[in-house]
This record gives C-alpha cells, structure tokens and sequence, in this order.
C-alpha cells in the first residue's frame, strides 16, 4: 500500500467529517427549519445553525469549534497491516489539527496538559475489525464535549422523573429514551439525534448506541418493533417544547437509530448516546493496494447547501425580538434594563473563559481588569497566519453548566456583567445575577463560522499555559448576536422551559408498547 497515498485520504476523511455535514443531516435542518414558527428565537436559531453550515462548508473550516474526540471505526481484509494504519490515522490527526480542521483537544487527564495535536494516552480512539471484503472502510465520528456530556445510561427498573416506573419490557425502553431527550434540554445543541443500545453491559452498551449513529437517517429498522419505537420517539420528543438550543419551539429530535444486544439476566441497560444539530460523522471506502479512495458514504439524495439561507442572513440580519446594543464596559444599569427574551448585540471587548480560567480565577487576581466586562464561555480554533499573527478560524460557544460552581463567585469577584455560552446556567449563577446585576446570554451552539466572523481582531491572550482552548483570549467583536435567558431580575427561559417541558413528558407515562 502507498502510505502516503493513505495519509492524505485520512486527511481528506478528517477534513471533510470536521467542515462539511452529511447530506442526510442537511436535509434533517432543512425540515426543522420548515416546521418552525417564523418570528420566534428558535427560527432565528436554525436560521443561524444553516447559515453556519454554509460559511463551515465554503470556508473548509469546522462547522464546531468542538471537533471532539475523533473515533475511528475500521474495518480491513485478512491481512492488511492494522498496526501501520493506526500510524497512519495518528500522522493525519497531528497534520489535520496543525492545519486548523481540528481543534487541540487532548488533554492529560492527571496533570491538565493538552499535548496540542490531538494524540495521548488512547486517543485518537481507533477500533478495527476484520471482514472478508476486499476494501478498507473507515468510519469517523466527530461527537463535541457538548452532546457527549448528555449522554446517559439507564439500569432498568428504574423511576423517570415525568414518567414513572421504567420495566424491563419494550414499554420501559421507550420511556428512557424519551426520558434521555428531556434531560438533555438545550445543553447538547438541540434539535439533535441520538442512538440508542439496548442491553449489553455498560461498555458494550455505549459502543452500540455509538454505532447507531452511522446509520443513515433515512433508513428502516431491520426491527419492526424498534422501526415504529423510532419513529414514535422522534414524533413525541418533538411535542415537548424544548426547541433549538433550548429556547423552546417544535424542533428537538433530528433523528433517533436504535441498536439491540443480547444481555445477563442480572443487567438490563439502556444507553443514550446524544449527538448535537452539527452531527459530524463521514466514512469511505479505501483501495488497501493503493490507499485511495473508492467511495464516500452519505452521498444519497440532495444536497442543501443552505446558500439562500447565507444570503438572507447577509440582507436582513435583524430578528423580529427586541434589539440591544451592547458595548463593554457595561454598567449595572444597563445590564438591569435587559428582560429574558431580549435579543443583542455586542461590539467592542470580550474575553474567553472556560473551566481551567474559572478554577484558576477562585483563587488567582485576573490578568486583565474584567470590571464591567464580558466572559465568553468559548474554546476557540486558532491559527497563526504569514505574519504570525493570531486568527480565530471557529468560535462558537461551548455548554455553560459546567462553570456553574465558580460562575457567581467571579462574576462579583472581578465585577463582570455578562456571560456568554449555550445551555443555560442554574440557581447558584441565577442568584449571583440577581444580587449582583449580571445577565446570560445565550450563542447559538455551533455556530462556529458564524461567531468566528463576527470576531474582527485578537488582541491578545492570556494564560496560554493551559493550552489553546482553555486559554484567556481578548477578542475585537462586531456584532456579535445572542439571546439574554437569564436576567437580573431572576428570570431564566432555561427553568421555564424545563419546567413546561417535564409537564409535557408526563403525558407519555402511560403504557404505549
């Protein structure tokens, strides 16, 4: 085989899986743009989420600032070296994020330290299996820390807040996963997919709702039982009213693939592997004489490519909800002035800031003056150009709850009036907005392209000791929109949402299978 023929198919594989989403996936957006009631935060959402996948595909840029865990499913003949493939999909990781397709995501999980070319201790994940075609196939999957966080596993019986008793029956499978979408809110970049697998062991259980995720949208169910139970899942998880990114609305599931295994008689496991609206996943086929290419997968049917969603957002950028200019330093009260609902935009300065600065600011001064100032909860994927400059080449915001016990505490710390991130925040950051005068404002997930044009110069950085991601950089910004789900005055859309939403959830508690 020509290895260096492979490398640059692996590449290709990587690039493509990071910048442009599957055909299957665009025309899932595509229907839940249409079903959506124009005028609301969830239309402006999807709105922004096709121009994204627009900007990430003419670019070649990431759709998400997220690239994830890449994970790698290969399949070879009888006698194709797997050791050197390996090899191979390693050099291509280290080369795809040293180009900026992938953003540095390996982190030591003892001393904190991102090696800055996505390999470590088991990464990226590769799992092989032999076959007796005559063709490699490589799958790849691009699944961001986001919708991996949502994940969640049931051990049946069990009680379902909504829902009730879940048996270790068709019926009790059914109520997990409505259950798994419910609990999952806006924080894994709703409307999503998810993948299920029913039985194995803990381990195998996740590997196989995994692996439901390459599974094309438009397919059917092998399983009669488990075809009606997917389509009954996306059908009603669509009535709960969580909507994109969380703000309420009729798009929530995508798609949902549903995989089964036998199991022990002492174990009964449902596993949910959710995945964001930027569903990442590719695979080809590759010649093992040559190292070539043969075929791409995904390829059925049309392509949207959502060019007339750009070109709209380019002519009419102003949504119908009220419009607020915002420019730090920002007093408190300006910030007081600001309702739940109330649409913004900010110009000026603002400041990334995501779990290893929130830790290090608890106990730390800050190493800039952050009174009056704007956090933006973002890792971004960053390059240098001719001159060595640094670019912003995606930046969209990554899920807020995880700073939830430092949040407050800073805010009133070092004087800062508003946060930026996705999912929403809790009742401790809620309080502290109150007392404080501070408000959240809610990015679109994903919306990496879009953010990332929206950021007009790097003016600096801070703390690069914690790797690219996590570093504090000091962004220029224009017109960077985003919605206030929490207030000052002790309001959050988030609460609400998730309030209304198990009410809805509970309608499903009876017997269906």
């Amino acid at each position: 085989m020509n290895l260096e023929t492979l490398e640059q198919s692996v590449y290709d594989l990587i690039t493509e899986t990071s910048t442009n989403l599957p055909k299957d996936v665009r025309r899932a957006v595509k229907r839940a743009k249409e079903a959506e009631n124009a005028g609301t935060r969830a239309a402006m959402s999807l709105d922004t989420i096709a121009n994204n996948i627009f900007m990430a595909d003419d670019n070649v840029s990431p759709i998400c600032q997220d690239t994830g865990l890449p994970t790698f499913r290969v399949k070879t003949p009888v006698g194709v070296n797997q050791i050197e493939i390996k090899k191979i999909i390693k050099d291509a990781i280290a080369r795809t994020t040293g180009d900026a397709k992938l953003r540095p995501n390996a982190v030591d999980s003892l001393t904190g330290k991102n090696s800055g070319d996505n390999l470590g201790e088991g990464l990226p994940v590769v799992k092989f299996e032999q076959w007796e075609k005559d063709y490699i196939e490589m799958k790849l999957i691009l699944k961001g820390g986001g919708c991996e966080n949502k994940n969640i596993q049931y051990s049946l019986p069990c009680e379902l807040e909504g829902l009730g008793r879940a048996g270790r029956d068709l019926d009790g499978i059914r109520k997990c996963i409505l259950h798994s979408v419910y609990q999952a809110q806006g924080q894994g970049c709703s409307a999503g997919f998810i993948g299920v697998g029913i039985g194995g062991d803990r381990a195998s259980g996740y590997d196989l709702a995994k692996e439901q995720l390459f599974r094309s949208l438009d397919d059917t169910n092998a399983n009669e039982d488990l075809a009606k139970l997917e389509d009954y899942i996306v059908e009603k998880a669509n009535t709960l009213g969580i909507g994109t990114m969380g703000f309420g609305g009729e798009a929530t599931l995508l798609g949902c693939k549903i995989g089964v295994m036998h199991r022990i008689p002492a174990s009964f496991y449902v596993s949910v592997a959710y995945n964001c609206w930027a569903f990442r996943r590719m695979a080809i086929d590759i010649s093992p004489e040559t190292g070539e290419i043969l075929n791409w997968h995904y390829q059925e049917g049309e392509k949207i490519d959502f060019a007339e969603a750009a070109a709209a957002a380019k002519s009419n950028d102003k949504p119908d909800n009220k419009m607020v200019e915002l420019v730090a330093p920002i007093t408190e009260e300006k910030i007081r002035s600001l309702q739940v609902g109330d649409v913004v935009k900010i110009s000026g300065r603002m400041y990334t800031g995501r779990d290893a600065i929130h830790h290090h600011l608890m106990s730390h001064d800050a190493p800039v003056d952050l009174n009056g100032q704007i956090i933006y909860h973002c890792g971004p994927v960053m390059a240098k150009d001719e001159n060595e400059n640094w670019t912003v080449k995606a930046a969209g915001p990554t899920t807020s709850i995880r700073e939830e016990p430092y949040q407050g505490d800073i805010m009133k710390k070092f004087g800062i009036r508003a946060v930026i991130g996705k999912g929403g925040m809790g009742p401790k950051t809620l309080k502290a907005l109150e007392e404080h005068g501070g408000v959240y404002l809610n990015a679109i997930g994903g919306a990496a392209q879009y953010y990332a044009d929206c950021i007009k110069s790097v003016d600096g950085v801070d703390l690069m000791e914690f790797g690219i991601p996590e570093a504090m950089w000091h962004l220029g910004v224009e017109d960077f929109t985003a919605v206030v789900t929490m207030d000052s005055h002790g309001n959050s859309l988030h609460a609400d949402v998730q309030k209304s939403s198990v009410e809805k959830l509970a309608q499903y508690a009876e017997k269906v299978f």
